[in-house]
């Protein structure tokens, strides 16, 4: 039952990232905040749960964005996600995380993600800016909004994530 309510609470984020933000955010940065709460969720699901868990939903609801906001290359958004899920699941799996720990590792987390997308983008040559107008312009005013929606969900993400992780536990010693 975990599971489902996990990717019911990811859909449901991802259709308020595309449809309810864009009557939040003001009108004047609606072009420079991008909000990536189904990536925030799939940090959390690789700090309190499993990495494999992590990389399968990076990937599946990756390429979800990818087809239905971003048409320029397909796979990009996948395979950042799922590969910023394992990571994060793999160089946290045996600590225990604080509040701290989880805020700092999903802010460099999303600034990592964004850069990324940028670089390949400007490989591409989808984009022509600089980078360091990209950091100013959209990278850190999206940085400060996932940061604080990790902060406003830490501690509901947290129980659900290892209350499913400890429901995996228990069905695996039986």
């Amino acid at each position: 039952m975990s599971m489902n309510r996990i990717l019911l609470l990811m859909f449901l984020l991802f259709i308020i990232e595309g449809t309810v933000m864009s009557w939040i955010i003001p009108a004047g940065f609606g072009h420079r905040i991008i909000p990536h709460f189904v990536f925030v969720i799939v940090i959390f699901s690789g700090l309190y749960s499993r990495r494999h868990l992590a990389l399968l939903l990076g990937i599946c609801f990756g390429m979800l964005q990818d087809i239905v906001y971003f048409g320029h290359l397909l796979g990009t958004n996948a395979f950042i996600m799922g590969l910023m899920g394992y990571f994060t699941g793999v160089l946290l799996e045996r600590r225990r995380s604080t509040i701290m720990m989880a805020i700092s590792v999903i802010g460099f987390a999303c600034l990592l993600y964004d850069s990324v997308i940028f670089f390949i983008y400007s490989v591409f040559r989808i984009t022509h800016e600089s980078y360091a107008w990209a950091l100013i312009d959209h990278i850190l005013p999206s940085l400060f909004l996932q940061l604080a929606f990790a902060l406003a969900c830490y501690v509901p993400a947290r129980k659900l994530f290892e209350g499913q992780s400890k429901t995996n536990a228990e069905k695996d010693e039986e």
